[in-house]
């Protein structure tokens, strides 16, 4: 290595960073460079893929841990305090031992963060020795070396299963058409494969990517964390541009799977890939008590100071006072004293190191210690564990559990949070025909208690007496299918099918509509004009878009992944017992059906319990002819049945769109980046060129793909999307240049699509465009220039998909249910009689919506509903004055005195955001806290974290918001509680959270059992820490008194230490961790008593006062009743301070022992435990220190104590007055007015009937008196099976404001539309 000065070595840094900071980077092969030295490589100025997590190194470990430790002011507090102790004109005691309680609390928190560095250490030090195949121009091939040997500029090659080692821009795939599959699990959480192709015009052998020939330039963007975009184009020598986006881009941490090998180029390596800017460790919040508790120390440092500065001035009254220079007063070397002014400041500080303690040095480990209790509770709670998932819950931030006994308001998502995001296809709508599919929905309806993810054989030939059905299920005989709804569950089933998202039977499985089938048969038998009817049939039209307008990924069923870590059984397997009756189960069936097919199983594979259904070509026995929906390959082209075929959704829209084409014989064989085949219901097999696919994005709410027809060899644009996003591109629907026919049919898809959404299904539109050549080609030309720049990239594509996709035809529309997950009314209902506030941010229309919330109770029949919607600023201003007005009338009303309104809010996306402008949001903020639920309908994600904010910032009230996908990152994240779902939309939701579930129901017990425990605990035990320190602390002070306020202590100052440090620091915090006011039962039976731990809760500027009162009552008692029993008597300092000591100790403990409602094992033996630690160190101290602090000296004081009954005469005494006035409250208050916590726990000593009874009593008169119905409020309203009608039908002239404003009141018996 050559020697370079260090004025080179600052340019290359300065270059270093400069390029690090530019733009755009120009990134080359590092082949020709290959072997020189690092100053001639072009890349150089990037980062390795070595990764460094550890936040010390061994040698800096200690100045860095305690620099980090210095931040804290407790520390810097103590540490100073300690300091000033080694002055001495102002130390109390030895410094020394002064130094003992900081240095053991850093001392624990140092060993704590290394031992977490050192698992980080490790974890780097696998991943960097990672192997991996980077190609070398000196040997001419891959060859192995390790992750952190990567650099930017390097070729590697991936093979199957192995995870990728940097973000590769992708160059070449094994596969033939330039595919490259992945699995982003360990980014996202998505196990659904997602393809990724290869940059197109650079490899031009048939031989493969030869790296050495490649000599162009990648120009890519700044690294950055966003994991959905990318901008790059690769720069030829002939200066050809050829754009690349995140669909060529491999990231580091993802699995290339069903791909032999793939070779990509590295763009960005170690700390700047994608993943890495994502990783940013654990989340840290304050929670609203650590915020209240700063508060608190703050009073009582106020609190220090003001008795420093009485101790400072009694001092100098004292000095003052005294006739001469008594002899205890020792003058310094030069035998000069101290004035008193001066020996007073002196002692401002000396008695700020004794009184120290006021400040609690060991509640902040405490509290650490008692949420790391806290969180495993939670963990490890059976009731959160969620089977088939096999997950349980995760506490991410680690230092706010108890935020979650106080929410206030939760914002909820709908789609995969309150519902299983499980899209089951229901109806359908085909050139104004609207076709219910009743055979499937009575199919469904036998599933209404079918646990997801399980599998159900059933008996269709009942409902389908015209349709030949055939079931060929693993384990299942004929005579089995007779029996109708026989079921059998099969988790091994369900591990298997894992790996491929949307994938379950009830998504799977479509029972095809009869009159549709018939439809479809005779357009596919269509005599000689087959050909043309095909191409311009609607209903053929219809499925081949639902078919191919997707970017669902095809692979083989029985080509499952392979794992390298584990096998995806292993979690299941666990158990032995379990093992061995699935092994036996699996054994059984083969051996019962082997007679019966000619089929293996391999040990690796099981088989679905549920096949497809099958209809055969031919005519049954009514006559009517039926098609085959899954006919054999025609002879000469093999081809995979569509039994093996696996569908790899990204959504489960696309997933139950591509499996009702698939019942219908629509079936999506296969598809590569320039193809799809489409196998028909005749058994042809069409293959269509891609030629562009216009993805789904939150702006267009739509996609298309364009395709070539392989018959017609016309450009065919089929798109679908949101209703109101897809209409609106038809052209009016009545616009006169429409013919009457193309009228009837925008009018009555519109009819359909408003049915759908008022049964809470999810609609889409289908559509279809034929594309001229000439406006093909020159839209071709914009498109490959906007995908090839570098500025505004995402808005000019946005723009491309924008010009072609305008004047639709209007194919058809569909019906999609997403079914409510378990206990999700429950639930809901649950945390609204706890005092919650509960919202829903969806992005579904409000018909659909509103359905949902009656659903699963957001609304109740007895709720006034108010829907409001407004097309312009001044009517939604009128809105919100006009409700408020009648809102103030109704509490103004004397008939009203002692009772509440039910009033429920619907508003759509123009009104909210009208509603939340600066002038409006105070108005809209006023009338929503006078609603108990609130759905807003048709809101963006942005807007979900903006109405988050709003209302937390404007209430100031705590929140919390819980959602399932990418799109409710921001709401998470702007609430002060986030609560992810780990659901089917990968773990996007889950990253951003600070608690993830796997279920919404267990929102009920997280935040109603453990969320009241985590802040009741933690409020009682911060409340007892202060009056501990307090009660200790004024013991010594009022000896100041009478020592004429010197510092000197009665206590020997080891035995002080002892005593905060030792004798009462574990009782507080096994109180904190396992204390239980109410049982969860109870807790969950009677979801009011949550509301005792909102707005200002149990620990509050009130309860904190009165126990710092109560702790100074007690230390005086503590301190009197021994000096008025010794007084005039001649005892020495030890001999008077060791009964008060004691006495302390007793009443602090036996104070908690008031506290504690639910005592356990534990706590009898730490209590009693604390008193035997004190005899024990106290008689061993005093027996072996003989001259520890001359001259006076605690030798035997306690034995000689110990031996005198006016010792426990004191001690017994002291300590029943001392406590008296606190157990006579509790007595008083429990007899005279017992709280709603106290009721609970009187439920929890009756016997289970006695106790279930008595909650549906308490539950029946919850909320006071009975609620009285607003005026308007006497209709019922809609329910799941009365659907809501928005809109009347019809209108009188009064309703002049009809297009500007619907302001809805939905009621019990009927219907009424407000206008104001």
């Amino acid at each position: 290595m050559t020697w370079r000065s260090p004025l080179a070595l600052v340019r290359d840094a300065l270059q270093g960073q400069r390029a690090r900071e530019r733009e755009l980077r120009n990134l080359v092969s590092n082949l020709p460079y290959e072997g020189l030295e690092k100053a001639k490589q072009p890349n150089r100025f990037f980062p390795s893929n070595g990764i460094k997590t550890t936040k010390y190194s061994l040698l800096l470990f200690l100045p860095m841990n305690l620099y980090e430790q210095f931040h804290r002011m407790a520390n810097l507090y103590f540490v100073g305090l300690a300091i000033l102790n080694f002055i001495p004109v102002v130390n109390a005691f030895q410094p020394e031992v002064a130094l003992i309680p900081i240095c053991v609390i850093m001392l624990l928190t140092a060993l704590k963060d290394g031992w977490e560095d050192f698992r980080r250490y490790q974890s780097d030090r696998k991943v960097n020795n990672t192997p991996c195949f980077i190609y070398s121009r000196r040997e001419k091939q891959y060859v192995e070396r390790r992750w952190k040997d990567v650099r930017v500029g390097d070729f590697v090659r991936v093979i199957s299963n192995e995870i990728v080692p940097a973000d590769l821009l992708l160059l070449y795939s094994s596969d033939p058409n330039g595919v490259c599959h992945i699995e982003t699990a360990n980014l996202d959480g998505e196990t659904n494969l997602k393809q990724r192709t290869a940059v197109s015009g650079l490899c031009t052998s048939n031989l493969g990517f030869e790296p050495e020939s490649f000599n162009a330039v990648v120009v890519c963007e700044r690294p950055n964390n966003n994991l959905n975009h990318f901008k790059c184009f690769i720069e030829k020598p002939d200066k050809d541009k050829v754009g690349a986006s995140i669909e060529s881009l491999l990231l580091r941490g993802c699995t290339v799977r069903n791909t032999n090998h793939a070779v990509g180029f590295v763009v960005y390596a170690g700390h700047e890939t994608k993943s890495m800017l994502n990783n940013n460790g654990s989340r840290y919040k304050r929670s609203k008590l650590e915020r209240k508790l700063n508060v608190d120390v703050f009073f009582c440092l106020i609190l220090l100071l003001t008795m420093c500065l009485i101790g400072a001035l009694g001092h100098y009254i004292w000095l003052e006072s005294l006739p001469g220079v008594p002899p205890f007063l020792v003058p310094d070397s030069n035998g000069h004293l101290d004035d008193p002014s001066l020996a007073s400041f002196y002692m401002f500080f000396t008695m700020i190191i004794l009184l120290q303690i006021l400040i609690p040095i060991s509640l902040y480990v405490s509290i650490e210690l008692v949420k790391i209790g806290q969180i495993f509770f939670i963990t490890n709670d059976i009731d959160l564990y969620d089977e088939e998932t096999d997950s349980r819950v995760q506490c991410r931030a680690l230092n706010i559990t108890e935020d979650l006994g106080q929410i206030e308001y939760i914002f909820s998502d709908k789609t995969g949070t309150l519902t299983e995001n499980k899209m089951v296809f229901r109806r359908c709508s085909i050139m104004g025909t609207e076709y219910p599919h009743k055979e499937n929905a009575i199919r469904l309806d036998d599933l209404e208690e079918l646990e997801s993810e399980e599998e159900v054989i059933f008996n269709h030939h009942q409902q389908l007496p015209r349709t030949r059905w055939s079931l060929e299920a693993e384990g299942i005989s004929p005579a089995d299918t007779h029996r109708h709804g026989t079921r059998r569950k099969s988790k091994m089933a369900v591990i298997a099918q894992s790996d491929a998202a949307f994938s379950s039977p009830l998504e799977t499985e479509v029972i095809p509509d009869q009159k549709l089938l018939q439809q479809i048969s005779r357009a596919e038998s269509g005599g000689g004009h087959r050909d043309s009817n095909r191409n311009f049939d609607p209903h053929l039209d219809f499925f081949l878009a639902l078919a191919i307008c997707n970017t669902v990924v095809v692979s083989m069923a029985n080509a499952h992944r392979e794992r390298v870590c584990t096998s995806p059984h292993s979690s299941q397997m666990n158990n032995p017992l379990e093992a061995f009756s699935n092994l036996v189960k699996k054994a059984g069936a083969f051996f019962q059906h082997k007679s019966k097919r000619n089929r293996t199983l391999s040990e690796d594979q099981v088989i679905d319990s549920a096949k497809t259904a099958k209809t055969e070509n031919g005519v049954d026995t009514n006559g009517l002819q039926t098609c085959s929906l899954h006919p054999l390959p025609q002879s000469g082209s093999p081809t995979a049945e569509a039994e093996d075929l696996c569908y790899e959704a990204e959504s489960p829209d696309e997933a139950a769109l591509v499996y009702a084409a698939r019942a219908y014989g629509f079936i999506l064989l296969a598809r590569t980046p320039d193809s799809v085949t489409v196998r028909l219901p005749s058994g042809e097999e069409l293959v269509f060129e891609v030629l562009d696919t216009l993805k789904f994005d939150s702006n267009r709410k739509r996609m298309s793909i364009l395709v070539r027809h392989p018959v017609t060899k016309d450009y065919v644009l089929y798109t679908k999307g949101a209703d109101y996003s897809i209409m609106e591109l038809l052209g009016t629907p009545y616009a006169e240049n429409f013919s009457g026919t193309e009228k009837n049919i925008a009018a009555d898809t519109q009819h359909h699509l408003d049915c759908y959404a008022k049964e809470g299904l999810r609609t889409l539109c289908i559509t279809k465009k034929v594309v001229s050549e000439r406006t093909y080609q020159s839209w071709l030309g914009e498109r490959k220039r906007a995908q090839a720049a570098m500025e505004c990239r995402e808005e000019l594509i946005m723009e491309t998909a924008v010009q072609l996709e305008t004047n639709l035809t209007l194919l058809g529309a569909t019906g999609i249910e997403d079914r409510l997950q378990e206990n999700v009314p429950d639930t809901i209902v649950a945390l609204r009689e706890a005092g919650i506030h509960v919202w829903v941010l969806t992005g579904d229309k409000p018909e659909t919506a509103v359905n949902i919330g009656y659903a699963c109770r957001l609304l109740e029949e007895e709720d006034l509903v108010i829907n409001m919607s407004c097309k312009d600023k001044l009517t939604c201003t009128s809105i919100l004055d006009c409700i408020l007005e009648e809102v103030r009338r109704y509490r103004e009303d004397p008939r009203n005195v002692g009772t509440t309104q039910n009033i429920s809010l619907v508003i759509d996306e123009n009104t909210l955001v009208m509603a939340m402008s600066p002038d409006l949001q105070d108005r809209f903020i006023d009338l929503t806290k006078h609603c108990r639920s609130v759905l807003c309908c048709r809101v963006t994600p942005l807007q979900k974290s903006r109405v988050v904010k709003l209302v937390r910032e404007k209430l100031k009230v705590m929140t919390l918001a819980v959602g399932d996908g990418a799109n409710d990152v921001n709401m998470i994240q702007a609430a002060d509680v986030g609560i992810g779902i780990s659901g089917q939309e990968g773990m996007q939701a889950v990253m951003a959270s600070d608690f993830a579930i796997s279920r919404f129901k267990h929102l009920k017990k997280l935040i109603l059992v453990h969320g009241h425990w985590c802040y009741t605990r933690l409020a009682n035990m911060i409340i007892y820490f202060f009056y501990k320190n307090v009660a200790y602390v004024n013991l010594l002070f009022w000896y100041q008194f009478f020592c004429g306020f010197t510092a000197t202590t009665m206590i020997d100052y080891w035995l002080l230490i002892f005593f905060n440090l030792f004798f009462t620091s574990t009782p507080p915090i096994l109180f904190g961790i396992f204390d239980k006011d109410v049982s969860g039962e109870v807790l969950q039976g009677v979801p009011e008593l949550y509301r005792t731990g909102q707005g200002k809760g149990e620990y509050n500027f009130l309860t904190f006062w009165i126990s710092i009162l109560d702790a100074f009552y007690q230390s005086l008692v503590c301190f009197f009743i021994p000096y008025l029993a010794y007084q005039d008597s001649d005892i020495d300092i030890f001999t008077f301070g060791t009964p008060i000591n004691t006495v302390a100790l007793f009443t602090i403990l036996l104070h908690l022992a008031i506290e504690i409602k639910s005592w356990t094992v534990v706590h009898w033996i730490i209590m009693l435990g604390s008193v035997a630690l004190y005899f024990i160190v106290t008689l061993a101290y005093s027996a072996v220190c003989v001259t520890c602090n001359p001259p006076s000296n605690p030798y035997w004081i306690l034995q000689n104590q110990m031996a005198d009954p006016m010792f426990y005469l004191i001690c017994t005494l002291s300590t029943v007055v001392a406590l008296l006035p606190r157990y006579t409250f509790h007595v008083l208050k429990n007899s005279v007015a017992p709280s709603p916590l106290l009721q609970g726990r009187q439920l929890d000593q009756m016997d289970p009937s006695t106790k279930d009874q008595w909650i549906k009593e308490w539950r029946g008169f919850r909320g006071g008196a009975p609620v009285k119905r607003y005026e308007l409020s006497d209709p019922p309203s809609p329910t799941q099976k009365t659907p809501v009608d928005f809109f009347p039908e019809s209108l009188t002239d009064a309703d002049f404001m009809g297009d500007d404003l619907s302001l809805n009141v939905i009621t019990e018996n009927r219907q009424r539309v407000v206008h104001t």
